[in-house]
């Protein structure tokens, strides 16, 4: 069985990998303590999040950059390039697309689908913008492996068993509604007005104990 790593830690993993990449000697190393101090956490932490995956560094002379920095981009899954849908060509979905770093990051978008007839068959960068009637063949005809839903709450669920039964790896999804779907499908929720929520509790709470 495979073990749950939590998410907090593959978040800090983001932040290790993006510190590394801002080390421009070649052959260089880094402490857990200069990690720890770009990604605002511990030393102890740093240890304890890499020690999920094996060993790494050597104690007393620290980590190796370039060595690491692989290690990561590959425990992230993003030392390859990955074929995306985006289902829902409205404001967000759009600006996810049109993205810098989302490509540079390895994620290719290679499909577009929307319902509404005044966006199907126009031109976004490239690419055409789909009914969804033909999602399922795309799926399969363009080997497409992650889903990015930016569509509204009713239509979130239909399309995310859609993409399950058209053999997608995992989805991404911004509707405001969890979504039911097989344990070996990984969902990430991304739902902006409980962002907004937990900052305005944080801000709240500190105001409390003043």
């Amino acid at each position: 069985m495979t073990r749950k790593i939590p998410d907090s830690t593959v978040r800090r993993l983001s932040h290790y990998l993006r510190s590394l990449e801002g080390f421009q000697e070649p052959g260089g190393t880094v402490s857990s303590e200069e990690l720890a101090a770009r990604g605002q956490t511990t030393a102890a932490q740093v240890r304890k999040d890499l020690s999920h995956f094996g060993s790494f560094g050597k104690r007393g002379l620290g980590y190796r950059v370039d060595e690491l920095r692989a290690h990561l981009r590959s425990i992230l899954g993003i030392d390859r390039r990955w074929r995306v849908a985006l289902v829902g060509a409205g404001r967000i979905g759009l600006a996810l697309f049109e993205y810098p770093a989302f490509r540079a990051r390895g994620y290719d978008c290679v499909a577009i689908f929307d319902p509404d007839p005044e966006k199907v068959g126009t031109v976004r960068a490239g690419l055409v913008v789909h009914d969804p009637s033909g999602f399922e063949d795309a799926v399969r005809d363009l080997g497409i492996e992650l889903v990015i839903l930016a569509v509204p709450e009713g239509a979130a669920q239909e399309m995310a068993g859609r993409a399950v039964e058209a053999g997608v790896k995992g989805i991404l999804n911004f509707a405001p509604i969890r979504l039911n779907v097989p344990p070996l499908v990984p969902v990430e929720d991304v739902n902006l007005v409980m962002e907004l929520e937990a900052l305005s509790f944080a801000i709240t709470q500190a105001g409390h104990e003043e």
